[in-house]
């Protein structure tokens, strides 16, 4: 891997985990420091994330992870519905018990993680979770595009689970898993679009739209 690659990967993670809130301001020597690397690398990692949607670039060498609007995010979510789906369904043939029991292995460490507040570790397991089920399929060709989607919600969804205690979470990946094990694609999928759509979504959306009225009023 290359130097400009390790910048890349190591602040794309940053962003889509959440470690950079929306409205952080950056600078490239700031970011530099940061991953004790020079700033050319930097600098080709914030270009590459720029056209992803991940960072935006001001002018003035000025730098700010994007803020979150409520349409945008409507745009967002239903992305992520249409993609997964389509994913889900295209990867159901390739689903085997042993997929099955890896799968409920990491679900069962995701419930750890919930009870120990380890958000960090909840959202790496979470996304590994359904990018090992999108996987599945050998001629997938969608994860990139699933991958831009959450790069682009991670610091607000990070945001918003920060008050987990506060959000109403069914696991809906039990529901998932259920359905694999019976072989139900349609089930599997109603199963994907509600983890989207619920929990941490829902509470993400009231967010903004209370900040929307806020502004207005």
């Amino acid at each position: 891997m290359t130097t400009q690659d390790y910048a890349y990967y190591r602040l794309r993670n940053a962003v889509m985990v959440g470690a950079l809130r929306p409205g952080t301001a950056l600078t490239f020597r700031g970011l530099a420091e940061q991953f004790q690397l020079s700033p050319t690398p930097i600098r080709e990692a914030v270009r590459r994330l720029s056209t992803e949607n991940a960072i935006e670039v001001l002018g003035n060498r000025r730098l700010r992870v994007p803020e979150m609007t409520l349409g945008r995010f409507e745009e967002l979510v239903q992305l992520r519905i249409a993609l997964e789906i389509h994913a889900a369904e295209r990867a159901m043939p390739y689903i085997s018990d042993i997929v099955i029991e890896n799968l409920k292995e990491l679900d069962d460490q995701m419930d750890s993680a919930i009870a120990k507040r380890d958000l960090d570790a909840l959202t790496r397991m979470n996304q590994d979770f359904h990018k090992r089920l999108y996987c599945l399929n050998p001629d997938q060709a969608v994860m990139p595009l699933i991958e831009s989607i959450w790069l682009q919600l991670g610091p607000f969804q990070r945001q918003v689970i920060e008050n987990i205690d506060s959000i109403n979470v069914v696991d809906r990946h039990k529901e998932m898993l259920a359905a694999m094990r019976a072989r139900d694609v349609i089930a599997l999928c109603a199963a994907i679009e509600s983890d989207i759509r619920d929990g941490s979504i829902r509470s993400g959306r009231q967010m903004l739209r209370n900040l929307q009225m806020d502004i207005a009023s």
